[in-house]
């Protein structure tokens, strides 16, 4: 409900047309298609004598059937625990926020440049039960073994470890704003419409925000429009970032102008004006923030490309994710070939859970899914031999930390260095308790989102 209201109240320029479509061929047109058939059967036996018995019981039937579906759609949305959320404060996240602002953070006299990957639907599920996923089969060997051999605070154990998805951080905008912010993306029923906001979110300092003082220069690189669910104007609200995105790719003639897959262009590309930009990056006297944001492995199934294999008996999201899984390792390893890989810190992070309806629908009740998370060359080292139980929230202070920086107190907004032994939210409250009180309305974060 988060995700829907959100969208509702934001432009849905950018919105992949292949979504758009199914709703049209799938839901839109069957319904209307039925309303004109019921009409038409109703005319034809206008003067039947068993017209008004036959009618009554045709809207008998649609009533139930309107009912059936209301029913599921509020289960399944669960929409009366979110009026009931809505309706209930709660001054959690004042109690626990911290503001980046008020905290003394201190940077390396050389600062670290950043590579921060969004990896679209990416979970740690998608390994197999051996190291931590839920599959038989693992479909992600690469970035299982970068997880591994790098940092996913699983301590000593020898299973993957991801973050739990927090509250407002369910789909995409969402979880980029979390993962930034250390704060949930909530907005209220009757506030704060993004569609008609000139800054996002003013009251907040974000990572963005921070490397922008310290002088980072910092590029989104995305192959969908970025005007899409409010991204734009977040990362240019919020580190005035370089937009590179389906839109700049074709003014600049990166590709045809007519140009469109999937959602604008597909991650093949996106990995080779990577290289081109990192190329560009590191030969300037300046640290730098590049943030990208894969798109192949989106929901429904996936985007195949021209390097997919068929080696999941034609279970093409599997196919896709196995292909996403080789691309990033592939451009991993490309990175660190490069000069400026040694004072460079890489995230690799799923943005939030699949929307896939099916793909993970065997999978136990008891299996607790969290997204991918990997940090590769941090300037640190983890003080912990736990495996941490952690969210998106941390992070934030998490990132900045692993880029050399010492963080007064070692939490920033709700998140808090895992690279420390200070507990995490969700280590001191649990899972369902932090997203119960994620959940309900905030005075104080319905301030920070309001216009100055």
């Amino acid at each position: 409900m988060d995700e829907l209201i959100f969208h509702l109240t934001t432009p849905l320029e950018g919105t992949n047309e292949g979504m758009v479509i199914e709703y049209i061929l799938c839901s839109l047109l069957p319904t209307l298609l039925f309303v004109i058939l019921l009409i038409i059967f109703f005319y034809k036996l206008r003067n039947k004598n068993y017209y008004t018995k036959l009618k009554t019981i045709c809207m008998t039937i649609v009533i139930c059937l309107t009912v059936c579906v209301g029913i599921y759609t509020w289960n399944n949305l669960k929409i009366g625990q979110y009026l009931k959320s809505q309706n209930t404060e709660s001054t959690f996240i004042e109690d626990y926020y911290v503001n980046p602002i008020d905290v003394e953070l201190d940077f390396p006299e050389k600062k670290r440049n950043l590579i921060y990957i969004f990896l679209e639907s990416m979970e740690i599920t998608y390994a197999d039960t051996i190291n931590g996923g839920a599959f038989e089969e693992n479909v992600i060997p690469e970035l299982t073994s970068l997880a591994k051999d790098n940092e996913d605070f699983s301590g000593k154990t020898k299973t993957l470890n991801g973050a739990y998805v927090s509250t407002g951080a369910t789909w995409t905008i969402g979880a980029m704003f979390a993962h930034t912010s250390g704060l949930p993306l909530k907005v209220s029923i009757d506030g704060n419409d993004m569609d008609t906001q000139n800054s996002f979110f003013p009251g907040i300092e974000t990572l963005g925000d921070i490397l922008d003082k310290e002088d980072y220069s910092q590029t989104l690189l995305i192959g969908s429009d970025a005007t899409f669910g409010g991204r734009r104007l977040y990362f240019t609200d919020h580190g005035n970032y370089d937009i590179n995105d389906y839109v700049y790719a074709k003014e600049n003639k990166q590709i045809p102008k007519k140009y469109k897959v999937w959602w604008g262009y597909e991650d093949k590309k996106l990995f080779e004006f990577a290289k081109e930009k990192l190329i560009d990056l590191s030969s300037k006297d300046q640290p730098f923030n590049l943030t990208m944001l894969t798109v192949d492995t989106h929901f429904e199934d996936g985007y195949v490309c021209e390097d997919c294999s068929n080696a999941y008996d034609n279970n093409q999201y599997a196919n896709v994710m196995a292909c996403s899984s080789k691309k990033v390792k592939e451009f991993i390893s490309w990175i660190q070939e490069q000069d400026f890989y040694d004072n460079t810190t890489i995230v690799l992070v799923g943005d939030h859970l699949t929307m896939d309806k099916d793909f993970c629908e065997n999978i136990d009740d008891s299996y607790e899914r969290r997204i991918y998370t990997a940090f590769i060359n941090p300037s640190c080292k983890n003080e912990s031999n736990d495996m941490r139980k952690y969210n998106t929230l941390d992070l934030f202070p998490t990132t900045l930390s692993a880029m050399g920086v010492n963080i007064k107190g070692d939490q920033l907004g709700l998140g808090t260095n895992l690279f420390s032994n200070t507990p995490t939210l969700t280590e001191r409250f649990g899972v369902d308790k932090l997203n119960f009180e994620l959940s309900n309305n905030s005075a104080f974060l319905d301030s920070l989102g309001d216009q100055l």
